[in-house]
């Protein structure tokens, strides 16, 4: 059986596959959140290379931008690239550390089906906002909506069948809208809004879509990395075979993402219930406290 590998950690390698696709989404995600979340703490869970943390702090009205990652290496990453006035964390994006109603709002970019428990997440958020406070988060559209990876897969599948059980169209469900919506309002959220986002993907010619696929990050990169070399070339030929390729050898394809957006009551009982997003008797906890 062929090792797995599903690594996000290094930085430049993102940003070679997917982080110049998620710095166009995140500014579009901000654009459609607007200005409603106030003018008070954001913090963005699962930060990656710090695009929407980025995107929060530069057209946002938040006092205070934190973005807080597991990665150390996305962190330190995160600090290099990120210029407007925000702070970095190492966390865990599945267990704030925050006091309970302490941000104005949580965001989270691409990150959510990656996360071991969704839903003990996202109650997290929740109890992590004001009451009134605002959880919002992105997804991409592994099913249908992201045209590069969609053409893989297929192509991956047409010549080894296998790889099916390792598409993400099929292994991440929640990428949908109900699944999304029935989170949001699983958590305690109220008005949960669905909504797609969609940018393109503008490759310069094959190699420029290709040669990310080589850097072990990710799952389909992990799925190459693991290939034997005649199997990766016959993929990659496939792929080129399968790509509406222009005239000058440029590929415009298109990615979708599914945003959602929910708010805390502003009263009532505490929508995570009873499990809390920190231990405070850990002293590893408080020294990461971030608010």
């Amino acid at each position: 059986m062929r090792e797995r590998r599903e690594v996000w950690t290094a930085g430049e390698a993102y940003e070679r596959y997917m982080g110049r696709w998620s710095r166009l989404v995140a500014e579009e995600f901000v654009g459609w959140l607007g200005e409603g979340d106030g003018g008070g703490y954001r913090l963005d869970a699962g930060c990656g290379t710090g695009a929407l943390t980025a995107a929060a702090a530069a057209h946002g009205r938040a006092r205070a931008v934190v973005g807080v990652d597991r990665s150390a290496r996305f962190v330190a990453a995160a600090r290099g690239a990120v210029s407007a006035a925000a702070g970095f964390v190492v966390a865990d994006a599945g267990a704030l550390p925050v006091r309970d109603g302490a941000l104005d709002a949580v965001v989270s970019g691409l990150a959510l089906n990656f996360l071991p428990r969704p839903d003990a997440a996202v109650a997290g958020w929740a109890r992590a906002v004001r009451p009134g406070g605002l959880v919002a988060a992105y997804v991409w559209d592994y099913a249908g909506g992201m045209g590069f990876l969609r053409c893989f897969w297929d192509a991956a599948v047409a010549v080894d069948p296998s790889a099916a059980a390792l598409d993400e169209g099929g292994r991440f469900p929640l990428c949908r809208p109900e699944p999304l919506r029935a989170l949001w309002s699983g958590a305690g959220l109220v008005d949960v809004v669905v909504a797609p986002i969609e940018v393109p993907t503008v490759f310069s010619g094959f190699p420029d879509l290709w040669e990310p696929f080589l850097s072990g990050q990710g799952p389909a990169p992990g799925y190459v990395a693991a290939l034997d070399a005649d199997t990766r070339v016959r993929l990659r030929e496939a792929l080129r075979a399968a790509l509406p390729v222009r005239p000058d050898g440029s590929i415009t394809l298109t990615a979708r993402a599914w945003a959602v957006r929910g708010r805390r009551p502003e009263s009532g009982t505490d929508p995570a219930g009873p499990r809390r997003a920190q231990q405070p008797d850990d002293p590893r906890r408080r020294r990461t406290t971030v608010l």
